[in-house]
């Protein structure tokens, strides 16, 4: 059954959701070492270039405007089109998603490690976020939509990650990363750091808490958060490899033949 906010809903959805070549970034590793460096239970952080995500990257002071979860050849029996290196993500357009790791290929990206999970937890992390495929934005949730449409909007810095808050529950829930928070909380990993005691004497210490405790009671999550978790190891892929700084070739200038003339 056609309804006018559904319609309206989607038209804004693919608006956000465009591409914007002049804020495309450079992949910092080649493709065929981020492919051969991730794990399965990695969550790759991705920085966008759509309007959608040039407001996440605002209201989160990041660079980082997406995450996704590296599920490898999981899918592979039922999604054989989609290969064996394949991530779940959620997406503002097409709901919770299996994609191919191809479709980051050239874009600046991170791998965010958890450590000390078993094999058994980590199908289980990835068991949870399977689960979620198929779910749908709902985006007869305009005002989900609509406060990203100003990507720098008056006001002050530690109100604007609430700002993702806005609207109803579940569908705020897919657009962050709860997605991926969600499926490593019921495994009891953690993602955010507490708070000691003596840093509430520290200036800014209280308001840091303030919003920490409303992550984690909100389960509003953020790409950044991945990125800042104590409890997740950065790898790169290039240093991955046996990196030898001995091998770079660097760009020699041109020696200009000496002139022993005189003028």
């Amino acid at each position: 059954m056609f309804h006018p906010l559904d319609w309206l809903g989607r038209r804004l959805a693919d608006f956000l959701a465009k591409p914007r070549p002049v804020e495309m970034h450079f992949s910092t590793s080649r493709f065929r070492l981020l492919q051969f460096s991730l794990r399965k239970g990695d969550v790759l952080l991705v920085e966008g270039s759509s309007r959608f995500s040039t407001a996440v990257k605002y209201l989160t002071q990041s660079s980082w405007s997406h995450a996704a979860l590296y599920v490898g050849d999981t899918l592979l029996a039922e999604r054989p089109e989609l290969g064996p290196h394949v991530l779940i993500e959620a997406d503002v357009t097409d709901g919770v998603r299996a994609v191919a790791l191809h479709g980051y290929k050239g874009m600046h990206t991170r791998i965010c490690r958890p450590v000390g999970l078993s094999r058994e937890e980590l199908a289980s992390v990835i068991d949870h976020a399977r689960r979620r495929l198929g779910q749908q934005y709902d985006v007869k949730n305009i005002i989900d939509l609509l406060r990203y449409l100003m990507p720098t909007p008056p006001i002050p810095g530690h109100l604007r990650r609430r700002l993702l808050a806005l609207g109803s529950g579940d569908p705020t829930r897919a657009i962050c990363s709860s997605l991926i928070a969600d499926a490593f909380q019921s495994v009891r990993y953690p993602i955010l750091p507490l708070i000691e005691p003596a840093d509430r004497r520290r200036k800014g210490a209280r308001q840091a808490r303030r919003e920490i405790l409303h992550i984690r009671n909100s389960r509003l999550f953020a790409p950044r958060d991945f990125d800042i978790s104590p409890y997740f190891l950065i790898v790169k892929p290039l240093l991955e490899q046996q990196f030898d700084i001995h091998q770079l070739r660097w760009d020699e200038p041109e020696r200009l033949p000496r002139d022993d003339g005189e003028d």
